[in-house]
C-alpha cells in the first residue's frame, strides 16, 4: 500500500474520528487516501481554526484531537491552536504535508523546517524519512499526547515519502499502568492536614482531566477543608457546594487569595503553576505544600513542597482518605469569604442599565444554560469576569484558555463541542476583538450544520488590554475599532443574527437563539467601567481575622 494509505489506516486504528485541516498541494495523497476511511475530515476556513477544534476536541474528550495542514503558511498557521493545547494540557496530534526529502537541503519553494518550529510547542515531535516508521510515529504520536501530562505531538509528512510504497501494519495498543503514590508519603501527607490550623484546597486542571472531580467532593467533605479552583479547575467542586470558595487567578487580591492568606497548609491537587503561579498566592514562602497531581511539581521558589503524592489523582485521594485525618473547623471559609463571593454574584442579578455590565449578561448566561451545557471561553476582559462569575456545576463545562490564552478559541470551540454533544447547549463567548480573529468558521458550521451560539461582549476596543493599561498609566493607548455590523455579518454566512438592544432582551434572545437549527451570533453591548470597580475592590478587599 501507499505510505498515506498506511497513515489514514494508523489512525483509524487510534480511533480517530475527526481530522480538522486544510487540504493543500502537498498533503494530496493523504486526502485522497482519507476519501476511503470511516474518519471525518473536516475542512475548516484557517488552520487557526482547525488547531483550536482539535484542542477543544482534546479538552472534551481526553483523546487527542487532530488537525492536518500543508507545508510552510498551511503550517504555521496551525503554531498558536498547538501551543495552546500543549499548555493546557490538551492531547493533540498535528499532521503537516512537507516538501519532498531531495528539497530539504537547500533553498526551496514554501520549505521551512518545521519539525524545528514545532519543536518549541510539543511533547514531541518528527518527521517521517522512510514509510517503515510509519506505525511507530504514529503511535508514539497518540500515546504521548494523551500520556500525563497530555499535550501537542506534531508529524510531519513529505509528499515523497507519502506516495512510497510499503509493507507494514499499525502497531497494537498497549497499556501503560499508573503509580500510586508510596506509604511514606500518604503518612507524611495526613500528619501535615492533622497539624494545619488552616488549610485549603487548590484544585487544577488535573482534576478535570483525570476525571477526579467526585473523589476530590467526597475528601473535601470528609476533611471539611474548603476547595478553590484555578480557572481551568472550574466545576471541579459544584459551585453550590458549601466548601466552595469558588476562582482563584484573577492576578490580584482577589476575594480566594484571602483564603491563601490565612491559610497554613495549601493542598494542590491536580495543580500546574501555569494556571495561577504560587507566587501570587504563597509570596512569602511560609506555607506548608502538599502536591498530589499524575507528575512531580515543577520547581518553584514560591512552590517548594513538603510532601509530593505522585500518581493516579483519584487513587492518591482514596489512599489518603484511608489515613486517619481529623476533621477541620472550616468556618471562616465556609461562613465568611463564600459569603461575599455569592453576595456578588447576586448584586446584579436584576441590573436593568444599558450597555449590560459583565456580571448581568453572565448571571443571565447562567439562567440559561443547563448544568451540563458548555461555555466556551475567549481571551480577553470577559474572560476575568467568566472567570470569576460564572459558576460551574460540573467539570468541562466551562473551557477557558489560560495557559497559553490564545484569542479565537471560543468560535471554533463551541462548533466542536456542539459536534460531540448535539443533545447540549454549546456557548462561545467572545470579545468583538477575538470573535473577528476565528469567524470565518461560522462558515464551516453553517456548511456542516452545526447550530452552536455565539455571544459578542461588545465595547469597540481590546477591554482587557484598556484595564491593564488604566490599572497601569491610567490612560488608554491604541486599543479602540470599529466593527461590521455583526447581525448583517451573520447572516451573510448563512446564520442567524441578533442584536441586544435592553436589559431585559438577552434571555428571550438566548433562548430563540438556541432553538434554531443554524448558528446563532449575539451582539451584547457590555459596560466595561465595570472592570476598575472589580480591580479596586479586590485589591482593597481585608478578611476579618
Amino acid at each position: 500500500m501507499k505510505a498515506s494509505e498506511l497513515i489514514v489506516k494508523c489512525l483509524e486504528n487510534e480511533n480517530v474520528d475527526y481530522i480538522f485541516g486544510i487540504p493543500g498541494e502537498e498533503n494530496l495523497d493523504l486526502m485522497d487516501a482519507l476519501l476511503e476511511s470511516n474518519i471525518q475530515f473536516i475542512q475548516t476556513r484557517d488552520e487557526r481554526g482547525a488547531a483550536f477544534m482539535a484542542d477543544v476536541y482534546g479538552r472534551l474528550t481526553g483523546r487527542a484531537g487532530v488537525c492536518l495542514a500543508t507545508l510552510g503558511p498551511g503550517a504555521m498557521n496551525l503554531v498558536t491552536g498547538v501551543a495552546d493545547a500543549n499548555m493546557d494540557r490538551a492531547p493533540l496530534v498535528a499532521i503537516t504535508g512537507q516538501a519532498s526529502l531531495d528539497r530539504m537541503h537547500k533553498e526551496s519553494h514554501q520549505y521551512m523546517d518545521v519539525v524545528s518550529v514545532f519543536k518549541q510547542m510539543t511533547k514531541w515531535n518528527t518527521l517521517l524519512h522512510l514509510p517503515e516508521i510509519i506505525p511507530e510515529s504514529i503511535s508514539k504520536a497518540f500515546k504521548t499526547a494523551t500520556g500525563e501530562k497530555p499535550g501537542a505531538t506534531h508529524i510531519d509528512v513529505p509528499e515523497d515519502v507519502a506516495k512510497m510504497e510499503v509493507s507494514a501494519e499499525p502497531m497494537p495498543h498497549d497499556f501503560p499502568s499508573e503509580s500510586e503514590p508510596v506509604a511514606s508519603c500518604l503518612l507524611r501527607a495526613a500528619q501535615l492536614i492533622n497539624e494545619a490550623k488552616q488549610p485549603i484546597i487548590l484544585a487544577g486542571n488535573g482534576v478535570v482531566r483525570q476525571g477526579a472531580s467526585r473523589i476530590l467532593t467526597q475528601f473535601a467533605e470528609m476533611t471539611n477543608i474548603p476547595v478553590a479552583h484555578t480557572f481551568m479547575g472550574k466545576g471541579s467542586i459544584p459551585w453550590t457546594h458549601r466548601l466552595s470558595l469558588l476562582s482563584v487567578g484573577l492576578q490580584a487580591n482577589d476575594f480566594v487569595s484571602c483564603g491563601f492568606d490565612r491559610a497554613d497548609l495549601v493542598i494542590a491537587i491536580g495543580y500546574d503553576i501555569v494556571e495561577y503561579h504560587p507566587s501570587l498566592w504563597n509570596p512569602e514562602r511560609n506555607k506548608k505544600l502538599i502536591h498530589i497531581d499524575t507528575q512531580p511539581s515543577e520547581s518553584d521558589a514560591s512552590y517548594v513542597t513538603d510532601v509530593e503524592m505522585v500518581g493516579n489523582i483519584r487513587q492518591s485521594l482514596r489512599h489518603l482518605m484511608a489515613q486517619e485525618i481529623y476533621p477541620k473547623d472550616s468556618e471562616y471559609a465556609s461562613n465568611t469569604l463564600r459569603k461575599i463571593i455569592l453576595d456578588q454574584l447576586d448584586e446584579h442579578r436584576d441590573d436593568t442599565g444599558f450597555p449590560m455590565k459583565p456580571q448581568k449578561i453572565l448571571s443571565d448566561v447562567r439562567s440559561v444554560l443547563a448544568e451540563d451545557d458548555i461555555l466556551i471561553s475567549d481571551v480577553g476582559a470577559h474572560k476575568m469576569w467568566i472567570a470569576r462569575m460564572y459558576p460551574c456545576y460540573q467539570p468541562n463545562t466551562c473551557i477557558i484558555s489560560n495557559g497559553f490564552a490564545s484569542m479565537g478559541i471560543a468560535l471554533p470551540g463551541a462548533f466542536v463541542a456542539k459536534l460531540i454533544y448535539p443533545e447540549r447547549k454549546c456557548l462561545a463567548i467572545c470579545g468583538d476583538g477575538g470573535f473577528l480573529m476565528n469567524s470565518q468558521e461560522l462558515e464551516t458550521a453553517t456548511r456542516m450544520g452545526v447550530p452552536f451560539v455565539t455571544l459578542i461582549f461588545n465595547d469597540e476596543a481590546y477591554g482587557l488590554i484598556e484595564w491593564k493599561q488604566m490599572n497601569n498609566f491610567g490612560r488608554p493607548a491604541h486599543i479602540d475599532f470599529t466593527n461590521p455590523d455583526f447581525v448583517k455579518y451573520a447572516e451573510a454566512f448563512g446564520a442567524k443574527g441578533y442584536r441586544v438592544e435592553g436589559s431585559d432582551e438577552l434571555v428571550p434572545i438566548l433562548e430563540d437563539a438556541f432553538s434554531q437549527k443554524v448558528p446563532s451570533v449575539i451582539d451584547c453591548p457590555v459596560d466595561y467601567a465595570e472592570n476598575l470597580r472589580l480591580t479596586n475592590e479586590l485589591g482593597h478587599l481585608t478578611c476579618p481575622i
